[in-house]
């Protein structure tokens, strides 16, 4: 007998997910990735990966008067991983960079609802991103 209260979701036509493992957030970023691509002529752009798990994550960020004018994100990686990388796109876009370099791991997941304790690498990845386009940048 199927639980009926346990309901999966297609994502890209192909692979289900369990909604009751993710929440609708991160299941909006995974399905409508906001600021996908790579910024033209980037003051910052850095790919970190995580060698557990084999998620990569390239931030490209453009910056205007001391803030974050664009940023983008490509990324390879589960669900949690394309969520994260998609939200913190979102939360960059004006932040001064001080204000950028204080965004907390914890933060960036309340944002989506909220990741099951074996993604917390997901929130990891985003923010190790973040810590070294800011270094690059020579801010942080």
């Amino acid at each position: 007998m199927k639980d009926e209260s346990v309901k999966s979701l297609p994502i890209r036509g192909v692979v289900f997910y369990n909604s009751a493992m993710y929440s609708a957030q991160v299941l909006d970023h995974f399905q409508n990735p906001r600021n996908p691509g790579e910024v033209a002529a980037p003051d910052a752009a850095v790919q970190i990966s995580n060698p557990v798990c084999g998620d990569v994550l390239k931030l490209t960020l453009k910056v205007a008067h001391g803030r974050i004018a664009e940023a983008r994100f490509l990324a390879k990686g589960c669900v949690p991983a394309m969520a994260c990388a998609s939200k913190l796109t979102e939360l960059l876009a004006g932040k001064s960079l001080s204000d950028a370099g204080r965004l907390s791991r914890e933060e960036l997941v309340e944002s989506l609802g909220g990741l099951p304790e074996a993604s917390a690498h997901a929130g990891h990845l985003a923010l190790d991103a973040l810590h070294a386009a800011l270094a690059k940048i020579g801010q942080r």
